[in-house]
């Protein structure tokens, strides 16, 4: 029984073996903070077998659930041996207009197995809706997914709404989807632009530097 195995088991969605494998090991010993640690790590690879397409949807929600799996066994673990300090909080949507949420979920899953907090507002979301929930959890992004030209000017409407409210300065506004780019976050003066899931964390955390 090792760390590998249980990585693999979480790779591979196995939730029910996973889990009792984590117990297992914490049993005999293991740090869960270095379970953790060795987990996020194998997430980022299923985060890129899913970038280069050779792992679809299915595949990377089951090894998410199977990821919650362990982390809910190791809950008493991690508590005991000072938690896993959190690396940021995020509220997180697709703008109004927009009913595609896949990418978003994509994402919400590789940011929380990376250390953030993450409140899913879901799609189709007002844009005061994002600046409201963002006040009431304490955030530290607002993270907008658009995957139409259509819904586009959502983004830039609640950076507006910030600017009205003079709160744009208490939160970086994080923009995405397929048919926006970096020049779209820049016009609209967003603080990043993500191109991708699996490169979120580490843009996200680079700007909490």
């Amino acid at each position: 029984m090792s760390l590998e195995m249980l990585g693999k088991l979480v790779a591979d969605g196995e939730a029910d073996e996973a889990r009792a494998l984590a117990a297992r090991l914490i049993a005999e010993g293991q740090g869960p903070l270095a379970m953790i640690e060795s987990l996020t790590g194998t997430m980022a690879q299923v985060g890129d077998l899913f970038a280069r397409l050779e792992i679809f949807l299915p595949e990377i929600m089951l090894a998410g659930e199977a990821l919650t799996a362990v982390v809910q066994e190791l809950g008493p673990a991690l508590e005991k041996a000072g938690g896993r300090k959190s690396r940021g909080r995020v509220v997180l949507g697709v703008v109004k207009g927009d009913l595609h949420e896949i990418g978003k979920n994509i994402v919400k899953l590789i940011l929380e197995t990376s250390g953030f907090e993450v409140k899913d507002l879901g799609y189709n979301v007002d844009s005061l809706a994002f600046v409201k929930e963002a006040e009431a959890y304490g955030a530290d992004f607002i993270g907008a997914s658009s995957l139409m030209t259509t819904t586009m000017p959502r983004q830039k409407e609640i950076i507006e709404i910030l600017k009205d409210k003079g709160l744009r300065d208490k939160f970086r506004v994080v923009i995405g989807g397929a048919p926006t780019s970096r020049m779209w976050a820049e016009q609209i003066g967003a603080d990043l632009w993500c191109p991708d899931a699996k490169s979120a964390p580490d843009l996200l955390a680079g700007l909490l530097k």
